[in-house]
């Protein structure tokens, strides 16, 4: 384990292919699938399509892409964290952003065949709301949401 100091900063587009290869080996791990998508066309999603539509933090140790998250008000559209760096504290710290930000209340999805993503989430109060498999991997899926305790 690299004992670095962990910082985390907003997205900057020259972590692009950093944040993509992350993404796509932590996602890849996950769910037991190649990537549908090539590497240019995550590219073209995470710095045309999500960037508009989300905040996207990245996690860095010594200029590496370690985590990001992308989140709104209401919605956690992706977190991942690199395949090597689990379970020492950088989702939590990525949620916690994307808590902190919110309206109180979040909502996300996660494929159904990732129990650990599931453990984090119900760990960190994320209730099942809904189940499904409208996702481009065909894979089921769950829909959790968090409610801040201190707004309701």
């Amino acid at each position: 384990m690299d004992q670095h100091k962990i910082l985390f900063a907003p997205y900057d587009p020259k972590y692009a292919e950093q944040t993509v290869k992350m993404w796509r080996e932590s996602k890849e791990r996950a769910i037991g699938q190649k990537e549908k998508h090539s590497f240019e066309s995550h590219l073209y999603f995470l710095d045309q399509i999500l960037l508009e539509r989300f905040q996207i933090d990245l996690a860095l140790i010594n200029e590496s892409v370690v985590g990001m998250v992308a989140y709104n008000k209401t919605e956690i559209s992706q977190l991942y964290v690199h395949k090597d760096y689990q379970g020492i504290g950088i989702g939590q710290a990525l949620l916690e952003r994307a808590k902190a930000q919110s309206d109180g209340v979040l909502t996300l999805y996660t494929f159904e065949i990732n129990k650990n993503a599931q453990r984090f989430y119900e760990k960190n109060g994320f209730e099942i709301i809904g189940r499904g498999h409208e996702n481009e991997e065909n894979l089921p899926d769950i829909q959790y949401e968090w409610k801040n305790e201190n707004n309701i």
